[in-house]
Formats: C-alpha cells, structure tokens, sequence
C-alpha cells in the first residue's frame, strides 16, 4: 500500500467542496463508504484514488490541506487491492473508531464523506413524482428533472448543554452530567437532543434539559459547533453553556433517555467523560480549565 496522507503538513485543514478543480488525480486522497464505515489503514489514513479500480464514480467531498478528497461508495464487486501483489488499502472502520484517534481535520472529512453518500445513496428518487433525481453541478445537492424538485443535502441539527451551578462555600463550580440508556452508556456525558421543527436552538436547549432532567435553566451562553457523524450522518452539534436558575435543584432523569444524572465539582470529574474529539469533551475541558 503506498504511504498515507499525512495531515497538517502543509496547513489549511479540511475545506468541504463539491467543485472540482479536476478531475480525480491518482494521488488524491480516497474515501471508501460502506454503510456507516470507511476504509482506512493504520493510523487513521486514508487510500489514494490509484489504489481503487479505475472504473470508481468519484464524488467531490473538498479539500484536505490543499490536496483533494473524493468519496465512492463500495464499488461492485471490488474484494481488494487493484493489484494482486498489493497489501489491502486498509479495512472497514467506523466512525467513532476513527474519530477517537483522529486529529480534527481528518474526522470532519470522514464525517463528510458519511454524509454526502449516505444522501445520495439514500436520495435517488423524486419524492414528489418518483423520477431519478440528477446532480445539481457545484453543490451537495439533487434535482428532479422532471417536476422541478430541489433536494439539498440534510442537516440534522442537535444541541447539548453543559450546566453548571454554583459549589459549596470555597469549592469549585459543579458540571451536570448524565448517563444515557443507549449508545455509550459507560460514559458521563452532557444533555443533548435534536431541534425540532420551528424551534430556535436556545428554546432547544432549555426544552431538552427541562425534559431529561427537570431542571429550568438561567444564563445560556453559545459555545460552538461540530458536525458529528456518530448521531448519523449529517448531524450537526451546537453548544451551549449554562447555568441552572435553582442551585438547589437536584435533577431527576426522564427515565427513558437518561438512567443517571449527577453533579460533579469541576475540579473532581470522573474518567469516563466523552472522547477528546467531541464538542462535548471540548465544553466540559472548557469549564474545567475556567475553574482551575
């Protein structure tokens, strides 16, 4: 397998784009979609476009410290290698596999990858009069040639919520965090959910930790965002932080989403916290160093 793409070298980080300046080059980097996983090699690294079959429909994903990224889907029948001689170009590894190990740049491209061909392998036909959609040139987008119909690409908006509250006399600020039934139930992590139809993302916020916690919020602050492929592709995380307006409220999970929810002084957190790629991780380590 030739040598992987080594990020950060020549700066710029990850730039999505479905522009093409040319067309698919041999040492171009390459992301291989199957499902929810990708193909990548030791370290995180991703194949060039040489080491996939000639015949692969590329699709523009943007740029990678200036080089450019392509993403395919599976191609029909490919088992390996172009070349028999050739060692694998890596094997199938998840997302939150390849996020937890990788520098920022790389997962958001890997996240991009997941999104853009899930949406077209999961947008082909005209929900309105069932026609093949066509691309819409430039853009992460489709369009019914027929009736008309433009399909963008969906984003799924999601908040969560570091809260905090005040500590005893001379101890530190307190972080709310919780335990969820599914998905990484071993981890202490933030408040989260999706934002509903004809909601703001700050009334999302206080609705979500009203509802898996019960407690009413004062100050909230925006922190930032992440795309997160982990909540499905095309996910998209806004933070916030916030304080609760009672200090003396105890929170009392929903039963359904959340089995655990407890305060922690920031200067005494517990190990199980989200991975250090994750917005989460990045608000918690925030108020934990305003702390310090």
């Amino acid at each position: 397998m030739a040598a992987g793409f080594v990020p950060g070298a020549s700066g710029g980080g990850f730039v999505p784009g479905a522009e093409p300046a040319a067309p698919p080059a041999p040492e171009d980097l390459a992301l291989v979609v199957a499902g929810r996983k990708l193909l990548a090699g030791p370290d995180g690294r991703f194949p060039r476009v040489a080491e996939l079959p000639a015949d692969t429909a590329w699709v523009p994903l943007g740029t990678l410290d200036g080089r450019p990224a392509w993403g395919a889907e599976l191609p029909d029948g490919w088992q390996g290698p172009v070349d028999a001689g050739d060692e694998p170009p890596g094997r199938w590894r998840g997302w939150r596999e390849l996020a937890a190990g990788l520098p920022a740049p790389l997962a958001d491209l890997a996240g991009r990858a997941l999104a853009v061909l899930t949406f077209r392998r999961t947008h082909r036909w005209c929900g309105a009069c069932r026609a093949e959609l066509a691309d819409v040139p430039g853009e992460s987008s489709r369009r019914c040639p027929d009736c008309g119909l433009y399909v963008p690409i969906r984003l799924s908006a999601a908040v969560l919520v570091a809260v905090t509250r005040p500590g005893p006399p001379g101890g530190t600020d307190e972080l709310l965090l919780v335990r969820h039934a599914q998905g990484p139930t071993d981890l202490w992590a933030l408040v989260a959910g999706f934002v509903e139809a004809g909601e703001s993302l700050e009334a999302a916020a206080r609705r979500e930790v009203g509802e898996e916690v019960g407690l009413a919020l004062g100050r909230l602050a925006y922190f930032g965002s992440q795309p997160w492929a982990i909540s499905g592709p095309g996910t998209l995380l806004a933070g916030f932080t916030a304080t609760a307006a009672d200090p003396a409220a105890e929170p009392v999970v929903d039963g359904r989403e959340l089995v655990r929810a407890r305060w922690f002084p920031l200067d005494a957190l517990p190990p199980e916290l989200p991975p250090a790629y994750s917005i989460s991780r990045w608000l918690i380590d925030h108020l934990a160093s305003a702390a310090a």
